[in-house]
């Protein structure tokens, strides 16, 4: 019904899991990751206790080979069952189960694995180890690359229908909140691997944004305009960003280059005029009535 991948980079000590399927809603149910602890995909007829009791034995010590011996050896559906663990030192287990749908097998790379069952092609595994491993780019790019070589493949028999794509830090600490770059779903898509990368490439922009916002509280406008631009760069189309480049445009001086991309985005919502009137009481943009008519549309 699946296929994905589970995914330590050794280089930044991050860990990702990527899964797509022709299921509803695939993201609560196949993935799962904790900060500096590990990464879980649960799929075949799913066991959705895989997940957060793998990543609570593994966060108690146990390998991934420990944690998912444990559980299989527990679970009387195991031949039905297809799971891959790999925990914060790269260690990897996997289990497919003999009942599992051909095309059913897996794949284990150096700190990774990639499993799929009900493929069009026993192939699809292999196809994704090599696109993981030749990939360039964060480890979030990678994983997305290797879905992709999934489906060019054969992927899914079905089809396709929803994925997701989980990244985490490597480092454990009391706000593991903190620690998840990536968390991306695509629900219910024609096309979700396409729709995949394109909220990669939209969470990559706001990225962006909240750096510039971390220095606009500093004081340090040139050095947010920055980050702004990069943002809007990558996402020319998105109206908030679009809005916040603008204000720091304004804010730097530019007064003219603010104007237009504010008018922009308020001739698709008035709201957005609006809102700019009301920043100054709020204190997020001087009080400066000069200022805030020049870069009102």
């Amino acid at each position: 019904m699946t296929y994905s991948l589970v995914a330590r980079d050794p280089e930044t000590g991050e860990l990702g899991v990527a899964v797509q399927s022709h299921f509803f809603s695939v993201g609560p149910v196949v993935p799962w990751a904790e900060p500096g602890v590990g990464v879980v995909a649960t799929q075949s007829f799913v066991e959705v206790s895989y997940g957060p009791r793998g990543l609570e034995l593994m966060q108690g010590g146990r390998s991934a080979a420990g944690a998912l011996g444990e559980l299989v050896d527990r679970d009387q559906g195991e031949a039905t069952r297809q799971v891959a663990m790999l925990d914060a030192a790269g260690r990897v287990a996997v289990h497919t189960g003999q009942s599992c749908i051909a095309e059913a097998g897996h794949r284990v790379g150096n700190q990774m694995s990639a499993q799929a069952n009900m493929m069009r092609r026993e192939t699809v595994p292999d196809a994704m180890v090599r696109a993981y491993e030749s990939a360039d780019g964060h480890l979030a790019e990678r994983l997305l690359a290797a879905l992709e070589a999934a489906e060019a493949e054969g992927g899914d028999i079905r089809g396709r229908q929803s994925a997701a794509l989980v990244v985490v830090g490597g480092r454990r600490d009391g706000e593991p909140w903190k620690h998840k770059p990536v968390d991306l779903r695509v629900e219910d898509h024609p096309e979700p691997l396409r729709e995949l990368r394109r909220l990669l490439g939209l969470r990559r922009a706001y990225d962006e944004m909240e750096l510039g916002e971390q220095l606009v509280v500093k004081g340090d406008l040139e050095a947010a305009l920055g980050h702004y631009e990069r943002a809007h760069a990558a996402a020319p189309d998105n109206t908030e960003i679009t809005f916040w480049f603008g204000l720091a445009l304004g804010g730097c001086g530019r007064v003219e280059e603010g104007r237009e991309h504010i008018r922009r985005v308020s001739e698709q919502n008035d709201g957005w005029a609006e809102l700019l009137r009301r920043l100054p009481a709020a204190g997020l943009m001087p009080d400066d009535p000069e200022l805030l008519r020049g870069l009102l549309p």
